[in-house]
């Protein structure tokens, strides 16, 4: 459903998103799907299996992964933080971190826009 609203002359669209709908809709691994924009973050959804990514770090951006299915472990020099299903976690920028999927995963991601790259997310976007 999209509702289009005016305020002060200006038009703009309210659009609901369902993340379940959208990460299933998803039919390749490690495709990052674009589900939306906040100010200049970017929000995307993906499924994610007996994947681990090398460690990295985002210098100019925290990150936020939310578990939306499945569970998963994000790693950093501090330790592992173990998500499931309805949790999430932030990563402050500069921290070292890397991903852990061993079962099949459905999560969203948000960062600023360009955060992601070929060197760090090991998959596609769509």
């Amino acid at each position: 459903m999209i509702l289009i609203i005016v305020f002060d002359g200006v038009k703009a669209m309210l659009e609901k998103v369902n993340l379940k709908e959208k990460v299933d809709s998803i039919d390749k691994l490690f495709s990052y799907l674009n589900v939306g924009q906040l100010n200049n973050h970017i929000l995307h959804v993906l499924k994610a299996e007996n994947r681990i990514l090398d460690f990295h770090v985002h210098e100019n951006s925290d990150e936020l992964f939310y578990c939306i299915e499945g569970k998963f472990d994000i790693e950093s020099d501090d330790g592992t933080v173990c998500l499931s299903e309805g949790e999430l976690v932030i990563i402050p920028k500069g921290v070292r971190h890397r991903p852990v999927c061993k079962e099949l995963v459905k999560c969203l991601l948000i960062e600023i826009d360009g955060t992601l790259n070929k060197n760090n997310t090991g998959g596609a976007y769509l």
